[in-house]
């Protein structure tokens, strides 16, 4: 673990950058009234806390859906922007929001070579102004040492998670960071250095004190928890099939169970379904596919997975099953359509969906029915949110369509920012907040919510 020094130890001011000491290769130990202090704030069903309004990827449930929110119909770079704030460097990781401040991880150049050092760092936004607060770095990342990555990727796509009094940043391969609400670093931890191929992607999830991400590499793909206290290894399962293309992306998700909570991690050419606490598999299905993107959602006590690359597939899978369940627990699968990197929207018995290259889908979530199918244009990797009863996808294009939910394509609004977006929109109140190549915006009707 490292620890912050004085010089970092600002406190959150106008525009304040501040960097930690290289971060180590081992890990120390927190205090341990530290670590009492940060076990009381945990429960074992608490992945999010109830007053943050976006606190993780994909939002408070983790899955797209914005309650009641009443976000704005239209939009342009002028018309319902309540406020655009640049930002520096780069990055594809969503915003998460709590307590007034939006957090976003960013890789900053030090230099004008791209295949140069890059500071991996968090940026503190105020939410009511678009004033930027503080920049810290958190990850040095050596040029010389960081392979190539994907021209959509980033080194910063990975969803920050605001738990608690705990923000945990991951970089994937290059590490991953918990800082407090202000930004101050608590622990580093860069032990998990495994190969990417075209850079990091998934996102880190949080059941009791076990902090949980895939780790799907060139080589010897595993899951692996962290202790959120003090970022320490809790335990590592290796992937158990023998994938021909075995680098992934994915973002677990937590379901219940009759026994409690398991963590559904997908991977190239299978899910798997972990016990939280020890790794152990509970149940697992295999199919063709790599790469893999979206983050599972459930629908009709079914997890719904798209299996990325090669023959792409959705699969509606129970999760009652022991063992590997392919044969037995796949009710339906559809093969024309499926997204390969936006994650889906289960809402009311029904998915929704968009496809990497803009064809959008309504499905019966029961049956596995295509209900209808509708192209909207352009190219998709942002996943969709879904706030009363619209749906919002953006584009790479940064066009976002707007549809009704329900059996019956409708199609409500196309809004243009003309600035390219592949990062996911976050929610806080009637707001809407989208992040461009460029800036962050605060989309809002002025009223502060549209009927």
């Amino acid at each position: 673990m490292t620890r912050p020094t004085a010089s970092s130890r600002a406190s959150v001011s106008s525009a304040t950058r501040t960097r930690p000491r290289p971060a180590a290769r081992h890990l120390g130990r927190l205090t341990a009234l530290g670590c009492l202090g940060f076990a009381l704030c945990l429960t074992a069903a608490a992945l999010t806390c109830a007053a943050d309004p976006w606190p993780a990827f994909r939002g408070p449930t983790q899955d797209g859906i914005a309650g009641d929110a009443r976000l704005p119909l239209q939009w342009d770079q002028k018309t319902n922007v309540r406020w655009r704030t640049e930002l520096p460097g780069q990055g594809w990781s969503s915003p998460v929001i709590g307590d007034g401040v939006i957090y976003l991880s960013a890789a900053i150049p030090r230099d004008d070579d791209p295949d140069g050092d890059y500071d991996l760092s968090l940026i503190l936004i105020d939410a009511e102004s678009g004033e930027t607060l503080r920049v810290t770095e958190l990850i040095r990342q050596d040029g010389e040492e960081a392979p190539k990555i994907h021209k959509k990727n980033s080194h910063a796509s990975p969803t920050p998670l605001l738990v608690g009094d705990r923000l945990y940043v991951h970089f994937g391969h290059q590490g991953t960071a918990c800082v407090d609400r202000r930004g101050e670093l608590i622990w580093v931890n860069r032990e998990h250095t495994y190969p990417p191929v075209h850079g990091n992607g998934g996102s880190p999830v949080l059941v009791g004190d076990a902090l949980i991400f895939t780790c799907d590499g060139a080589s010897d793909p595993y899951v692996v928890a962290l202790d959120a206290a003090t970022g320490e290894e809790k335990w590592r399962t290796p992937r158990p099939v023998e994938a021909t293309k075995k680098f992934s992306f994915a973002t677990p998700t937590v379901i219940d169970s009759a026994d409690g909570p398991l963590v559904i991690a997908p991977g190239s050419d299978c899910v798997l379904a972990l016990e939280p606490q020890t790794g152990a598999i509970r149940w697992w299905v295999r199919f063709d596919g790599y790469s893999v993107v979206p983050k599972p959602v459930i629908s009709h006590s079914r997890v719904l997975i798209a299996t990325g690359f090669g023959p792409t597939k959705l699969l509606a899978i129970r999760t009652d099953g022991s063992g590997e369940v392919t044969e037995s627990h796949v009710d339906w699968e559809i093969d024309r359509g499926i997204p390969k990197t936006p994650s889906l929207i289960a809402h009311e018995g029904l998915v929704y969906l968009v496809s990497d290259d803009g064809i959008a889908l309504g499905i019966d979530g029961e049956s596995g029915e295509v209900i209808w199918r509708n192209r909207l244009g352009g190219n998709f990797s942002a996943s969709p949110i879904l706030a009363g009863d619209r749906i919002y996808f953006p584009s790479e294009e940064g066009i976002t369509t707007v549809l009704r939910t329900g059996r019956k394509f409708e199609k409500l609004a196309a809004n243009d920012l003309e600035e390219a977006m592949l990062a996911s929109p976050a929610v806080a109140g009637n707001a809407l907040f989208l992040r461009t190549d460029k800036a962050l915006y605060r989309i809002e009707e002025p009223n502060g919510g549209s009927k």
